[in-house]
């Protein structure tokens, strides 16, 4: 039996496209979600045309704070304790692999819930390093401990697949020729149709819609500094071109007191999370992008958007060096990019694999 245990946003974005693929296929396979972002999940799998899960853990919304983590943790670590009642209750009864996705808490819980089990596990999107223990936090410390654990690890491209070799893991590892996000990127643009500055005219104007901005980690919403020189980079980036700062919850609460009237004042549009669909043909139209995204940038880096990394260091190396500008919180770097952002821009790219399919034949002998 194959188990995919998700339960973030970027997971249900990132493994939809499996999903799907197995469902055509009619692979039998259990669908758990963690609850990590139980109030969106429903809505994902709406827009990605993902079936109900077997299992749902949690209470159903989102986790957004410190204290939530918390207890929604230890409310999956209790299943720890029995291994026979973790492995019913879960598993359904069920051996096989359980299949589990990047870096968040979600991955490692699931991983120790699959080896408490005795099931094997499979870790999409391995082998991606920051080298930096705290940045991000937690989700380095994940990628340290998860792949030790398991037994087979896709790795997106030949940069993660040697992280996983000088790291020793036990695991079998499957170089990739992209990350699955590619799949995603694709089935949206054609579903959605995803529009963007593709002529020579577009590239040269940068697109029609506003800048996107976007921040959502731990160590920008919670770091005064940080999160106050993007708040004065976007203001000032507002008096020269339209902006949209798209908000995850915690970030809107962090910029509530002081700077979102700043921001507002300033003409900076400030909007809730959007659709996938509807986000992606923000990005493709847009002149830049400013994020601390991992997902966001890959996703740049295929539509040749320019991008500004609000970070100092990146563990995936999509785009870099192309259209993806690290900003290492220095002013220099930031004024650099903004003066001439459209320099950044490359044509789209979208190479004709399917990570999918790799996967799905890797899985056979679970079926």
């Amino acid at each position: 039996m194959i188990h995919v245990f998700i339960g973030t946003k970027a997971q249900y974005i990132k493994m939809a496209p499996l999903l799907r693929r197995m469902d055509d296929a009619g692979v039998d396979y259990r669908l758990i979600d963690s609850g990590q972002h139980g109030g969106l999940t429903e809505s994902l799998r709406r827009e990605f045309g993902v079936r109900e899960p077997d299992l749902r853990l949690g209470s159903g919304r989102d986790i957004v704070s410190i204290p939530q983590a918390l207890v929604w943790a230890l409310g999956l670590a209790r299943q720890l304790v029995s291994r026979s009642r973790l492995r019913e209750r879960v598993f359904g009864g069920h051996g096989g692999v359980c299949v589990v996705h990047g870096d968040t808490p979600t991955t490692l819980l699931s991983t120790l819930m699959a080896k408490r089990a005795g099931l094997a596990v499979a870790q999409v999107e391995s082998g991606l390093r920051s080298h930096r223990l705290f940045h991000p936090f937690p989700e380095e410390m994940t990628r340290i401990v998860v792949p030790r654990l398991c037994d087979v690890l896709f790795a997106p491209g030949p940069d993660a697949a040697n992280n996983l070799r000088r790291s020793k893991v036990r695991g079998r590892i499957v170089e990739q020729a992209s990350n699955t996000v590619l799949e995603s990127v694709r089935e949206a643009m054609v579903t959605e149709s995803v529009a963007g500055p593709d002529s020579e005219g577009d590239r040269e104007s940068g697109g029609a819609g506003p800048a996107i901005v976007t921040m959502h980690l731990v160590e920008n919403v919670h770091r005064r500094d940080r999160r106050e020189a993007l708040v004065d980079t976007v203001e000032s980036l507002a008096g020269t071109m339209p902006v949209r700062w798209v908000m995850h919850g915690h970030t809107e609460r962090a910029l509530a007191a002081a700077a979102r009237p700043r921001l507002e004042a300033a003409g900076v549009e400030l909007v809730t999370l959007r659709p996938r669909g509807e986000f992606l043909t923000m990005l493709a139209a847009a002149p830049l992008v400013i994020t601390d995204g991992g997902s966001i940038q890959e996703e740049c880096a295929l539509l040749g958007v320019p991008t500004l990394l609000w970070r100092d260091c990146t563990e995936r190396p999509d785009g870099l060096g192309h259209n993806i500008v690290l900003s290492l919180y220095d002013r220099h770097i930031v004024e650099q990019f903004l003066r001439d952002p459209q320099r950044y821009r490359r044509p789209r790219r979208m190479p004709e694999v399917s990570p999918t399919a790799q996967i799905l034949d890797e899985l056979d002998a679970w079926r």
